[in-house]
């Protein structure tokens, strides 16, 4: 009901009724809204917490192992629910502990392939080398047994060269107009994590450009063509320039290897003139 005082005219009442009623039209407009509001943020789909924990170990069973070449197997983890996520940032590494053939404790950080759309599970693609720690462990692991992992893993390793930038990578859509990456080995894996989840985001127009290098085609953890028509040899400076964005402000030269492989193309990089903003070494 309006409250009106008796002196007023009969157009002041009218302009005075017609004010009075868009005020509690407002009023009720903007209650409406409110609750539009919270009933959207009440119901909307959260994203499940993931199943990870950075400072200490949790067991994740071993459900599948498959041989992807003389010397890699690809392990499959399965989570505590099908509907789990993992919980790994994209771009980010976790820990995982073993035995070595003596029976002591080992601890090697790994890269999974997959990401938080794949729901149950993860999976790790290792190389078993004859002489590695970890690599014993792997190869000696059966389905049913139970793998400790912890992450995302954080840390900052210092050199002398202000070009070798380790650390954890952190991926932003549109941080980067382009990405070079250079992979040796199972050094492709944080590549292939990188690569799907820009893929995977319809928002993402990220341009990225691999050299993947192998001691031969057979080595290969990506499946090669039947004919292999590709570069041979070390990768050089001459397949950085032809294959990987030029140095710019805006694009950034990722690269994961062994060690003697990484150092090799921190040189390259350095003489082609990118600058340590514009590298990372996983």
């Amino acid at each position: 009901m309006l409250n009106l005082p008796m002196d007023l005219r009969f157009d002041e009442l009218m302009i005075k009724t017609k004010f009075d009623f868009l005020m509690q039209l407002s009023h009720l407009q903007l209650l409406g809204f409110v609750v539009a509001v919270l009933a959207i943020y009440v119901l909307r789909p959260r994203k499940p917490k993931g199943c990870l924990d950075p400072e200490n170990f949790k067991e994740f069973k071993l459900v599948k192992k498959t041989q992807l070449t003389h010397n890699a197997s690809q392990f499959r983890f399965a989570l505590p629910k099908p509907t789990s996520i993992f919980g790994l940032p994209v771009g980010q590494h976790i820990v995982c502990r073993g035995q070595d053939r003596e029976g002591k404790e080992v601890i090697r950080p790994y890269t999974p392939i997959t990401l938080d759309s794949d729901l149950g599970f993860f999976e790790l693609v290792v190389k078993m080398y004859p002489n590695g720690r970890m690599s014993h462990h792997f190869r000696e692991m059966k389905e049913g047994e139970y793998l400790p992992v912890k992450g995302p893993k954080v840390h900052s390793l210092s050199f002398k060269s202000s070009l070798r930038i380790l650390g954890r990578f952190k991926y932003k859509v549109g941080q980067a107009r382009a990405f070079g990456m250079i992979a040796g080995g199972s050094g492709i894996t944080p590549m292939f994590q990188l690569t799907r989840g820009i893929l995977e985001n319809p928002k993402d127009k990220t341009n990225m450009n691999l050299i993947y290098a192998n001691v031969t085609v057979n080595d290969s953890l990506l499946k090669p063509p039947e004919t292999w028509n590709g570069g041979i040899g070390h990768v050089s400076k001459e397949m950085i320039q032809t294959h990987c964005p030029a140095p710019a402000s805006d694009i950034q030269i990722l690269r994961c290897g062994p060690p003697g492989m990484n150092k090799a193309m921190a040189t390259h990089l350095e003489a082609l003139g990118y600058d340590s903003k514009m590298q990372f070494e996983f």
